[in-house]
């Protein structure tokens, strides 16, 4: 869609995007088979619910594939730095290479990345300028996507009417209770985790701070002017168009940062 794809080769990252892959397609395909398509066939719920489902698992999956393909915003080995920006510049002390400020150097990937947030292992890559609106939504389809499976689980045994038609002989139904029990238990877990760390990222972005930065203890709120939200949402984003912030199939353009805003890591 309009960016290279950045690969890290890191077994330890590729075990922690496999579980979440995992947990997706375990949700995805046994609650609509144990759930949503029974009670739709007997008339309990409308099919738009089953269609809002899968909408919300698309753009999730979406999210966490272009998320950990998306390049973060690497530096090239020879930069080119415009003369008026030199002094917005310095030397990464690990790699020996120019990188401009609010950048940080990855030990795990080996590279400076753009105003990097952190490295994230359940997408295995480094959240930077160019994919962290992409991380901010898989938080927000993931969070989604288990409250809507976690309140059809629910609505399952305490709602909804019981179930008139069912095939016995199916492994899913024979062993329903253990599947919706284990579902349940990897939903709440998920939800856990994920509120969490929405939350921080949100907060960081309002106020315009990487988890970096916060644990290096480098910024100086006072000397830094604050943003408004609208525009910190916008730049991570690439959109003043709110309703784009919310859509993983387009492309990001960066906008122009005013560069008095800049920071030191």
């Amino acid at each position: 869609m309009g960016l290279r794809i950045h690969f890290v080769v890191d077994p330890h990252g590729w075990c922690c995007m496999g579980l979440i892959v995992f947990v997706w397609l375990y949700n995805i395909v046994l609650i609509p088979k144990i759930v949503l398509f029974p009670h739709y066939e007997e008339g309990h719920i409308p099919g738009i619910l089953i269609i809002i489902f899968y909408g919300i698992s698309i753009f999730c999956l979406v999210a966490l594939v272009r998320a950990s393909l998306t390049d973060p915003g690497r530096l090239p080995e020879n930069p080119k730095i415009p003369h008026a920006e030199r002094e917005l510049w310095e030397l990464c002390n690990k790699c020996n290479l120019m990188r401009p400020k609010r950048s940080h150097h990855c030990s795990r990937c080996g590279h400076c990345v753009r105003r990097m947030d952190h490295h994230c292992p359940w997408i295995n890559n480094c959240v930077g300028e160019d994919n962290h609106w992409l991380f901010l939504q898989l938080c927000f389809y993931t969070e989604l996507l288990t409250c809507y499976a976690l309140m059809f689980s629910f609505c399952h045994y305490y709602y909804f009417l019981p179930l008139k038609k069912r095939n016995l002989d199916l492994f899913v139904v024979r062993h329903e209770l253990a599947i919706m029990r284990l579902a349940a238990f990897m939903g709440i877990t998920m939800l856990v985790g994920i509120t969490g760390l929405f939350y921080t990222q949100l907060i960081g972005i309002i106020t315009d701070t990487t988890s970096i930065e916060k644990m290096s203890n480098y910024c100086e709120e006072i000397s830094r002017p604050r943003k408004p939200w609208q525009q910190t949402f916008s730049e991570v984003f690439g959109t003043r168009w709110k309703i784009l912030w919310f859509i993983p199939f387009r492309q990001r353009q960066p906008l122009r940062v005013p560069y008095h805003f800049a920071n030191h890591v």
